[in-house]
């Protein structure tokens, strides 16, 4: 589905992508682990165009996307929810989920879709977004994304902040999206809330993954998070 290939990323002199290759496909959750900096979020925003890349290959489905320009990578199917949200804060709730579906023209059935995912949302469609709380905002930056109709959807650290009980809606929603046959590519710091939602765990060091093993591998050999998070 989405396949990353021998990115190379710069910020200036100081190359922070180096070679950075994952693949995740349909019905999967990879999760990208690793310390503060090691690159997590620059490999999303590359893939998002917000980032260019010096070289290397980002495909979805066969389709070359390096290069693009930023507003052309969600048209062809990549859905991104940012750390931090960047919701439009003095636009209504429904006003940011119309600009989801303006992006590839989709369907309202598409709006009926995520907000069946976010149902609390629904009763505040008339609300102004900033005065949502951090757990309603970070469920409208998912509608929002989902509101393109992805077939993937890469999310930046969803339950930072977060009370226990959204963080566990925030999980049951990605669990049903790869249900429904999503990939969904999740950057994340709790170690509990990628154990509890994985299929595969890919290990970011200086810019590079360093090694992608099965979330089950990783319960049975503790000592990868020591490696690679500093958490035992």
């Amino acid at each position: 589905m989405l396949t990353v290939t021998g990115l190379n990323v710069y910020h200036g002199t100081s190359q922070t992508l180096k070679d950075f290759s994952l693949t995740v496909g349909a019905g999967e959750v990879l999760c990208l682990l690793g310390r503060n900096g090691a690159g997590k979020t620059t490999a999303l925003k590359a893939i998002m165009g917000l980032l260019p890349a010096r070289s290397g290959s980002i495909k979805l489905a066969g389709t070359e996307l390096n290069a693009l320009p930023a507003h052309e990578v969600p048209r062809h199917g990549i859905g991104y929810v940012p750390q931090g949200r960047r919701l439009f804060s003095e636009l209504t709730v429904r006003d940011n989920l119309e600009i989801g579906l303006m992006t590839r023209k989709t369907s309202r059935d598409i709006l009926e879709q995520a907000l069946t995912f976010f149902p609390r949302l629904r009763e505040r469609l008339n609300q102004v977004s900033g005065t949502l709380s951090g757990g309603e905002q970070q469920m409208l930056a998912t509608a929002r994304a989902l509101c393109i109709d992805p077939s993937v959807i890469m999310l930046d650290e969803p339950t930072e902040g977060l009370m226990p009980s959204m963080i566990a809606a925030i999980r049951d929603v990605v669990l049903r999206l790869r249900d429904q046959g999503k990939a969904i590519l999740l950057v994340e710091q709790r170690v509990d809330a990628v154990l509890s939602v994985a299929d595969r765990v890919s290990f970011v060091e200086n810019g590079r993954v360093q090694a992608t093993v099965p979330v089950d591998e990783l319960r049975g050999n503790p000592h990868l998070l020591d490696r690679y998070v500093g958490i035992a």
